[in-house]
């Protein structure tokens, strides 16, 4: 089986608070470099005319005007902290343009948790209102969704956990304080690896950039990108000084994935 091409954009690349904070006068947050404009952490994986979504985070209306979406096919969740799913509801347009319910997908726990915070959009109720419909899909295992293969890997997040994605030759690692042994199994063959880099400084429940570059390297990647970046990085200052392979996201930045060999999943 042939792993269909792909290509990845970063929707955003910015902690929690996005950067700039607002009401903080550091160098990074006041430098007006566009490499240090970041936006709530997500992307958008589009192949074969079809676009999926990882997290519907805070700052995902003007992440999709910036980037011209014009579809949402599916969206996976990560995990269900806030700068992750609170953009859920800007999922509402694009009902309108399809006509269809959008499959959302997530552990378990993350939909429960879902269920609970959005309820006027995922209880059952006969109440007018202009809300987004979106059809619940359990994670538990490797799915296909338009010809992709999506293996979830799961990830230690602090005290809690979250829920990596690999497409193939592309995973996606974002806000993980651990990468368990069983995941590394999974991620053997990544071409191109996103993975959670916080900051220089340990981080309860993210990697921090020397963490994530020691994880990058037992993976093996052929490109590395760190995402979900802080204040505390200046992309003119630290982009340089990282090894080959390596690179700092950026809003809005594009990678294509060739095709590759894949083992077959059920359909999702």
């Amino acid at each position: 089986m042939s792993y269909p091409d792909l290509t990845v954009t970063i929707l955003g690349s910015g902690t929690s608070t996005g950067v700039p904070i607002p009401g903080c006068s550091c160098k990074v947050c006041t430098s007006g470099v566009a490499e240090n404009q970041r936006t709530r952490c997500s992307i958008l994986v589009s192949s074969g005319g079809h676009n999926v979504l990882v997290d519907t985070a805070t700052d995902f209306r003007t992440q999709a005007l910036r980037e011209g979406i014009r579809r949402v096919d599916a969206v996976l969740y990560t995990h269900t902290h806030a700068d992750h799913v609170n953009g859920i509801d800007d999922l509402r347009p694009f009902n309108l343009a399809s006509g269809n319910a959008i499959p959302v997908y997530a552990s378990a726990q993350d939909l429960a948790s879902l269920s609970r915070t959005f309820a006027y959009i995922f209880s059952e109720n006969s109440e007018p209102g202009y809300r987004p419909r979106l059809a619940p899909r359990t994670i538990d295992g490797p799915f296909s969704l338009f010809g992709l293969v999506v293996q979830p890997l799961p990830l230690e997040h602090g005290p809690g956990c979250s829920l990596g994605y690999r497409f193939g030759p592309f995973a996606y690692l974002t806000d993980c304080s651990a990468v368990p042994e069983s995941t590394f199994e999974l991620l053997q063959g990544v071409d191109l690896l996103i993975i959670d880099a916080l900051r220089f400084r340990p981080h309860g429940s993210h990697l921090n950039i020397p963490q994530a570059l020691e994880a990058a390297e037992r993976i093996g990647a052929g490109r590395t990108v760190l995402t979900h970046l802080s204040h505390d990085v200046d992309y003119r200052v630290h982009a340089p000084m990282l090894p080959p392979r390596v690179e700092l996201a950026c809003d809005g930045r594009r990678f294509t994935c060739i095709s590759h060999p894949v083992p077959r999943a059920k359909e999702g």
